[in-house]
């Protein structure tokens, strides 16, 4: 890892501050959300499960790049998403992310860093955010899941909130043009099993967004068919 981007990948709780926390809500909670409402004519389902405290990581499927800002916007928290290392490479993209509460990973490996800054999270008023998925996928099917969220889970004992997203996908630009609908679950208890985590999170996703798990497997049988 580059030493432009290393200091990206461990933040301690001072520094998830009311600044961060105040650019996050202007940048998400204000500019987003007014075209969330004005252009994709935003629906929200199941706010009454979301923990009254931050023992929980926020798990959504991913369908864009719209989808963090739309979380953090729905969310009474602030959120610190993970982004991948490569992202801090682009320094107005590595500040920009940096001001939102991001903080850099490398998504094939669970480095002693990331701990150290989830850890930092939990000692803040924010919360862990990470899409399960790693990348943005495909509307309508749930693929290429990453255990990670889970082995976080265990290491933070958090409980996992599954978030079901739709119709971001969709570039919209005229009001009221299209739909975005986010459905909120019932926490998934965290476990020292971290394949009950992982299978528990991909039921309740699929409930939640309507979207079909597709295992690796199959995948790669229809790739080689």
């Amino acid at each position: 890892m580059s030493k432009k981007n290393k200091s990206y990948t461990v933040k301690n709780a001072e520094q998830f501050n009311s600044w961060r926390r105040f650019f996050q809500f202007l940048v998400c909670k204000i500019f987003y959300m007014i075209r969330y409402k004005l252009v994709y004519r935003l629906e929200v389902h199941g706010m009454e499960n979301i923990p009254k405290d931050n023992k929980y990581i926020v798990c959504p499927n991913h369908l864009s790049t719209l989808d963090p800002p739309l979380i953090v916007g729905v969310f009474p928290r602030s959120i610190a998403f993970m982004a991948k290392k490569e992202l801090f490479d682009i320094r107005f993209l590595r500040w920009w992310l940096d001001w939102l509460g991001a903080f850099s990973v490398n998504r094939e490996s669970l480095a002693p860093s990331t701990v150290k800054t989830v850890m930092g999270i939990q000692k803040s008023k924010w919360v862990l955010g990470m899409f399960p998925q790693g990348t943005r996928g495909v509307p309508g099917e749930i693929r290429g899941i990453s255990k990670g969220f889970a082995g976080l889970a265990k290491i933070t004992k958090c409980a996992i909130l599954p978030v079901g997203i739709t119709g971001t996908d969709e570039i919209k630009r005229l009001p009221f043009s299209g739909k975005i609908v986010v459905n909120i679950g019932k926490p998934i208890p965290w476990n020292e099993n971290i394949d009950i985590m992982v299978n528990s999170w991909i039921e309740e996703i699929q409930k939640l967004s309507g979207f079909k798990y597709i295992p690796e497997e199959v995948e790669t049988g229809v790739a080689n068919g």
